[in-house]
């Protein structure tokens, strides 16, 4: 099988081996079996968060196909009593509708979010003003090295923008994800922290909203940026977000033009360890604050356009929001998709100085 039938891009070549886990011990089964033969592998769940090299896998492919959604018992809380245990193989949109009909409020903002549940740790996903760092408790994994299943807390995985432990190298695959949601009056939604969620919620920053509102509003918005998956919008058949927004320091971001869009970021406060009877050590000197930039404005302003495309390539950028690479005509090779990116990079960094990060994980496919 063509690994592209397989991804959202719809490209990628064959895979050796291709190893379907429906449960938790089977997916632990496969890659231990893989790994201890020495033969490469990878894990795969939606396929939406890859670019899958066109010569494809010369090794087992495991697909993560476990389902389920467990409640657990009640914790103390009067703000998040509700606990959910999520197989790694459920698909992320299906977990978040389950949680909206039944009135639990945390991830309502990360509708229309692709992939699967175990991939959404990896990348700490987050959109209109919710990530998952903010409801996750921890993750069940398996640890490659050691052969061992463990749970391990969320703050082991260290949890940042778009990144985790095992993103940054540790060899370990997601199997389940514990959750911690809130049951609130009415069906609200968690605080809407977003601007333009809160537009077309029509409400102000900080306000909840019912939570089917939410959803249906996070949907509509992400689909008018080509950002759901649809058979019917060719500009959906991309990865999603190609790039994370940089982070900079304040000092280079005030070298951008004034009208480029920033966050400002709260830098953590360094820590401090005095012992007992000991004198306060003079307190260490301020950590500079950082900003986030808006990959889309950089992109767009190094001149790279919506639908802009490479000569003679069928990779392009979509039509309606440039931080997706589409293979909009179906005939993209992930070699074309690579070298627009590669080209973008190149623009922006010979424009405003600044360095692009693909969010996608390259498989056997160089940038």
């Amino acid at each position: 099988m063509q690994l592209a039938e397989l991804t959202t891009l719809r490209v990628g070549g064959p895979a050796d081996r291709l190893v379907e886990a429906t449960t938790a011990e089977s997916i632990v089964d496969a890659v231990l079996e893989a790994d201890a033969a020495g033969h490469e592998w990878i894990v795969l769940g939606g396929g939406s968060n890859v670019l899958v090299g066109d010569e494809g896998v010369p090794g087992t492919v495991v697909l993560v196909r476990s389902r389920g959604i467990e409640r657990l018992p009640d914790v103390e809380s009067s703000r998040r009593p509700v606990r959910l245990r999520v197989q790694a193989g459920e698909p992320w949109d299906e977990l978040v509708a389950y949680t909206v009909e039944n009135g639990f409020a945390g991830i309502e903002a990360l509708s229309g979010v692709p992939g699967s549940t175990g991939a959404a740790p990896i990348q700490n996903i987050g959109a209109y003003g919710q990530e998952l760092a903010e409801s996750l408790v921890a993750v069940e994994v398996l640890d490659v090295a050691s052969g061992e299943r463990r749970r391990v807390p969320a703050p082991e995985l260290r949890l940042g923008y778009r990144t985790s432990a095992i993103k940054q190298g540790w060899s370990a695959i997601v199997l389940s994800v514990d959750l911690a949601l809130e049951r609130v009056d009415g069906a609200r939604s968690r605080p809407v922290a977003y601007a333009q969620l809160a537009d077309a919620l029509g409400v102000d920053i900080g306000d909840r909203a019912p939570l089917v509102g939410v959803r249906a509003a996070t949907l509509a918005l992400r689909a008018s940026k080509g950002m759901v998956l649809d058979e019917n919008d060719p500009d959906s058949v991309s990865a999603g977000s190609f790039f994370t927004n940089p982070i900079v320091s304040e000092s280079f971001a005030r070298t951008l033009p004034v009208e480029a869009p920033r966050w400002p970021q709260q830098p953590e406060p360094p820590a401090l360890a005095v012992p007992l009877g000991a004198e306060p050590a003079s307190p260490p000197p301020p950590v500079e604050s950082t900003v986030k930039l808006s990959a889309a404005w950089l992109i767009e302003h190094s001149g790279v356009t919506r639908g802009f495309a490479l000569p003679g390539s069928a990779a392009s950028v979509s039509k309606k929001h440039t931080l997706a690479l589409t293979n909009a005509s179906g005939r993209a090779t992930a070699a074309e998709i690579a070298q627009l990116a590669s080209y973008i990079q190149t623009r922006v960094m010979s424009e405003f100085g600044v360095v692009l990060h693909p969010e996608p994980v390259f498989v056997n496919q160089p940038l």
